[in-house]
């Protein structure tokens, strides 16, 4: 199919622009419960543990970095006491042997990431202890996915040798962008050396997979600087690239008012950033996975892709999700027996609910049949671009069409738009629909009629 022009996918903008969630869960965290708590958790622990074959997967949410880059939008904080790191590495042994204890021993397990903040901000003895902490309360499969965020920042030159014995395979390093201007604009001074300095030792330590992260939409980021770092980057090669839009929300995450509203890129440069995104990449042999992910077309994940079996969990896309997810530190989100279930996101907080016997779940959800069969479509849609009518009949004994008349109904409006294909078998996102595939998706979402706020998302593109 013919790739959009730009003018008519900003014309599409205009009439569409409407913030939406990125669907990394459904319903999406700002309507889960907040009622839900240690007794909601021990439940879905309780029903995960009954079921001994199913494999997990774990998330450990490090917050701690170097310095509080004025663009982030997650849950870090900058470390000013020495013994932070180990007393909150105190804290998630306690949560680690908690919840193992209530599942069962030594489950296997067969994807791990650690987020932050900045993992590797930690010292070499404190990544092998929380590696052999991960290691003591669960087996990790000879075959597990196994990655990280690497600041390069923070990386010393042995550190990616010493993550790769720990049995990394995976990393993301975080660049956002090689420009100094557009660096100086966000707090984040990052030399391209250390970035292609630490990218060359990972490769050297022999990861699977060295990726890198990039962020358009930033302040002082213009079409110029934006096409040097993604010359430079392409030059670079890594496997993957994700290529984020920065959400603009300083209402909520107040390190951001740092950031001069006034600099930042408006509604039309910022959909052309991406669409020059989209354009470099794909030409430069990257399969654009989905949203604002690419990946070579060797990649496993653009093979997934192509056959219609890509997947997305809280830890990003992959080609097959282990059916629960174990999430570990403040802020942690994870998917047990069914149910969302978050972690308390303010630090002290969190261990003192740990010393007093509990577990630090801050909100949760156990959605119902509708919720799950709207989030397997919205699933499929945000990952495959496709909405087979068959879609639910194994899992709900129903069709989509069946299920959703209304909904379906909804989507001629995007087809005038040039959206949507609809057709006897199903839907099919177009190539401008791809860019607005968050839309497509908002369609299928009953709780976006009762939105908890404004700015709780950011913009679809």
């Amino acid at each position: 199919m013919t790739a959009p022009a730009l003018a008519d996918l900003q014309a599409l903008a205009s009439r569409l622009r409407q913030a939406g969630p990125r669907y990394t869960s459904y319903p999406s965290v700002p309507f889960w419960r907040t009622d839900v708590g240690d007794a909601g958790y021990r439940a879905a622990l309780a029903e995960l543990a009954a079921n001994q074959d199913d494999p997990i997967a774990v998330y450990v949410h490090l917050p701690f970095c170097l310095t509080r880059c004025s663009y982030c939008g997650c849950h870090a904080v900058v470390n000013r006491q020495p013994t932070a790191p180990d007393r909150y590495l105190d804290h998630v042994a306690i949560e680690i042997d908690r919840v193992a204890s209530l599942v069962g021993p030594r489950r296997r397990v067969t994807q791990m990431h650690w987020g932050g903040g900045t993992p590797n901000f930690l010292s070499d003895t404190q990544l092998h202890r929380l590696a052999a902490l991960i290691g003591g309360a669960f087996d990790l499969t000879p075959d597990a996915e196994i990655s990280l965020e690497m600041d390069p920042r923070a990386a010393h030159p042995e550190q990616a040798g010493l993550l790769r014995e720990l049995g990394f395979n995976r990393v993301s390093l975080g660049v956002q962008d090689l420009d100094p201007s557009v660096q100086e604009a966000i707090g984040r001074r990052q030399s391209e050396a250390e970035t292609v300095r630490l990218l060359e030792q990972c490769r050297a330590a022999a990861f699977t997979s060295v990726n890198v992260d990039l962020v358009y939409g930033l302040p002082k980021q213009t079409s110029a600087t934006l096409e040097r770092t993604l010359e430079r980057i392409v030059e670079l090669a890594p496997d993957r690239i994700a290529a984020f839009g920065y959400a603009h929300m300083p209402h909520l995450r107040p390190n951001q008012r740092a950031i001069d509203a006034s600099a930042l890129p408006g509604a039309d440069e910022r959909l052309a950033a991406f669409h020059r995104v989209v354009e470099r990449l794909t030409g430069a042999g990257y399969a654009w996975i989905g949203l604002d992910h690419f990946a070579r077309e060797g990649d496993e994940l653009s093979a997934a892709a192509r056959e219609g079996r890509l997947q997305r969990t809280f830890m990003g896309y992959t080609a097959l999700a282990a059916p629960n997810l174990l999430a570990f530190g403040a802020s942690g989100i994870g998917w047990v027996a069914g149910r969302f279930i978050q972690n308390e996101p303010a630090l002290k907080r969190y261990g003192e609910r740990l010393s007093t016997g509990e577990l630090p779940v801050v909100r949760g959800l156990h959605p119902d049949r509708e919720d799950r069969l709207r989030g397997l479509v919205i699933e499929h849609l945000m990952c495959n671009l496709t909405i087979p009518w068959g879609l639910t009949l194994e899992r709900f004994g129903v069709s989509v069409d069946e299920a959703l008349p209304a909904e379906v109904t909804r989507l001629a409006a995007l087809e005038s738009e040039g959206l949507v294909e609809v057709g006897r078998e199903g839907v099919r996102v177009s190539p401008a629909g791809r860019y607005f595939v968050r839309n497509v998706a908002m369609v299928f979402d009953r709780y976006l009629q009762t939105e908890p706020g404004p700015g709780t998302f950011s913009s679809a593109v």
